[in-house]
């Protein structure tokens, strides 16, 4: 299982999207704590920015991440595959459908330092929908700016998220 936040895929947010800096999301390479598990899902510990992050990989061998920013305003998904995207580093545009709704945004790419020939991305929102969608939802699909798009298990989001938040709430006190 990835312990770090050098692996995470393409994926999208919905407005309004920040642009990732340096200092926003932890850098590659960062230690993660094991916290606990909940729905298939590892719950981890920054202790740097005393902050939790949760992470599943799915069947398919897709890693999904997420987690919130240093200052606690956004929250940020990294999803990491296996399959071919065509990603370069830097910024690309992708497009996420989850349910019925299609969430476009800018993703910072991540392609170089990653295990086992993953690709992908980090994007930020602050969009209540976008989370509410995430943690209702058991799959979205990516749909990169190349032509291969892929789906991704969402299986037990919301236990993983709540359980989330109590880890973040517990390293406050």
């Amino acid at each position: 299982m990835v312990r770090s936040l050098a692996l995470a895929a393409a994926l999208v947010c919905a407005a309004p999207l920040v642009q990732a800096q340096s200092d926003i999301l932890p850098a590659p390479g960062t230690e993660f704590t094991a916290y606990g598990m909940v729905e298939g899902w590892s719950i981890f510990v920054n202790e740097d920015r005393k902050t939790c992050m949760i992470e599943r990989v799915d069947a398919a061998e897709n890693v999904v991440q997420m987690g919130l920013t240093v200052d606690r305003s956004f929250g940020y998904l990294g999803v990491f595959t296996k399959q071919e995207t065509a990603l370069k580093d830097g910024e690309e545009t992708v497009a996420v459908l989850i349910g019925e709704n299609l969430y476009v945004g800018t993703g910072r790419t991540v392609t170089s330092g990653l295990p086992d020939g993953y690709e992908g991305g980090y994007i930020i929102s602050d969009d209540p929908q976008f989370l509410a969608d995430i943690m209702q939802q058991y799959e979205m699909i990516v749909l990169p700016t190349t032509e291969y798009a892929f789906v991704v298990d969402l299986t037990g989001t919301m236990k993983a998220i709540e359980a989330a938040r109590a880890c973040n709430d517990a390293q406050l006190g």
